[in-house]
Parts: structure tokens; sequence; C-alpha cells
């Protein structure tokens, strides 16, 4: 089986960037009335390096000049791509989140955007290269987002993807027979989380990869929650174990 985890551009270690190149940063992606107009005072109050007239290189002249209605917060308005994936680089957290992609679902891109919301390491696409941006919110511009053909290309590459280059611990989400709650289960502070295609859960493949499955225990009537929550509920179960929020923490 060919490998499809070479790096193909700005990523961490391991798989192949499949984000979408760098695009027209004046474009909207975020819902009608968000955003802030042209930067107060014209170019004459850009801002600039300390004692210099030069413009702080993390700032977009193009933004400066016609505003910024991106999907980022406050602190990153008018911050080129780069800037922000630079910063976000400098605290991501130690989780990755991986999904299967048989039948391009289209949860991946509620996947991705809550994988940039906590910032995770890094987002593996397992299967079809091609997925569902749509519902990313254009958030995959400012993760590292992997490709790998498989879930044995997936954990051979996890294989050497953790601390010092040690192994990363593969926790696999599906409520399947044998699988244990997460509800008090210690997840690992680098690990890989990994989710099934929508319609038919975790692979036998993907299940033969993972350390452990896990399940979100339900009480209602329904079979299964959607990948979409299954992913969200995971990762925040990640954060509440590992990050301790900051005084004051709001929406930034």
């Amino acid at each position: 089986m060919a490998r499809s985890d070479d790096p193909a551009g700005q990523a961490g270690p391991g798989g192949d960037v499949t984000g979408a190149a760098p695009a027209d940063p004046t474009t909207s992606d975020a819902p009608d009335g968000v955003g802030v107009g042209p930067w107060p005072g014209g170019p004459d109050a850009w801002p600039r390096l300390p004692g210099t007239d030069r413009l702080d290189p993390r700032y977009d002249p193009e933004l400066l000049a016609h505003g910024d209605r991106r999907n980022v917060v406050d602190a990153y308005r008018y911050w080129t791509v780069e800037a922000v994936v630079a910063d976000l680089d400098t605290r991501r957290h130690a989780f990755h989140v991986a999904i299967e992609n048989w039948a391009h679902d289209l949860n991946i891109g509620s996947v991705v955007r809550t994988a940039n919301a906590f910032n995770a390491a890094g987002v593996h696409v397992v299967g079809r290269r091609r997925w569902n941006r749509r519902g990313a919110m254009v958030t995959d511009r400012y993760l590292h987002v992997h490709h790998h053909a498989d879930a044995t290309a997936l954990a051979r590459w996890a294989a050497t993807a953790g601390p010092d280059g040690g192994r990363l611990p593969v926790v696999g989400l599906d409520n399947v027979p044998g699988s244990v709650p997460i509800e008090g289960y210690p997840l690992p502070r680098s690990c890989v989380l990994l989710l099934g295609q929508e319609s038919t859960g975790l692979s036998a493949a993907a299940q033969d990869v993972c350390d452990v499955v896990l399940h979100i225990t339900q009480h209602g009537s329904t079979r299964s929650l959607n990948a979409g929550a299954a992913a969200a509920i995971a990762m925040h179960t990640w954060m509440v174990q590992h990050v301790t929020p900051p005084d004051g923490a709001g929406p930034r």
C-alpha cells in the first residue's frame, strides 16, 4: 500500500497537506454583519514596527485598507493567514483529530471547524483525499490538514509522531461492542482521536489500529450521535482534562 503522508506544504510532521491554497485575504467567510472596516485613521495610522516606519509584518495591507470580515477572533483582525498560523503554532494542543472519509462525509467540515476552535495539532483525513469544506467555514486555512490513504497509513504516521519521535496512541470513538465510556476515561495528553464515517462508524481496519475505542454514553432513543457532534464532545473532553482556562478567559 502506498503511503500518502509526505509533506507537501506548510505542516507539522507527517501527512500530506490537503488544505486549500491561500485565497484573497479580503474574501468574507463570516456571516453578514461580522467583521471590521478599514483600520481607523488610514495608512498613516497602520501598525508599525517599534521605532521604524515599516509596517508590522503580521498585518495584511489589503485587510488594513478594506476591512476584515473573516471568521477570526478579534485578536487576529487584519493579520495575514501566515501570521495567524504562526501564532497558533506556538501553542497548539497535543491532540490530533482523524476522520475516515470513504463517501465524502459532510460532517468533516464541522470536525475541522471544531478542531480549529480547540487549536488541535492537526486534522487527518483518512481515505478519499477530497473532503467537503463547506462546513469548515474556511477554518482549515489555519490548521495543518493531512491525508492518509487508509487507517494503516495513519497508524504508520502515528508510530513516530509523538513526543521525541515516540508513538502517538490512537483513540477511536464509536459505540461498538467492547468500547469503553469516554466519561471518566483518562485521555492521553498526546494522542490521535479517530472517528469513523458518518453512516458506518469506525471501519474494522480503523478499529484494528486503535489502542482503545471509546463511546459517548447516551440516554435517549437515538442509536448514535453524528460524527461532528461526537468529535466536539471528544475534543472538549480532552480540553477539560488537560487545559486550564486562563483567568478571565472568554471570547477573544
